[in-house]
């Protein structure tokens, strides 16, 4: 299923060596994967699960220390 979707890479991608992400759409939300590992896993989202996440991201929540 993954195969047949299109992803869209950041708008925040700037080139080599910068951390980014793909998203693409899918039932019933979104599918996130790291753009320079496209073979790579997917993380697969409900909509709001997925801007749960992302805050958590944007808080430092989810920093390793």
């Amino acid at each position: 299923m993954l195969e047949m979707i299109t992803w869209r890479k950041s708008s925040y991608s700037q080139g080599a060596g910068v951390e980014c992400v793909e998203v693409a759409r899918v039932q019933p939300g979104v599918a996130v994967r790291d753009s320079k590992d496209p073979s790579g896993p997917v993380l697969t989202f409900r909509r709001r699960e997925l801007r749960v996440f992302f805050g958590a991201i944007k808080a430092g929540t989810l920093d390793l220390r």
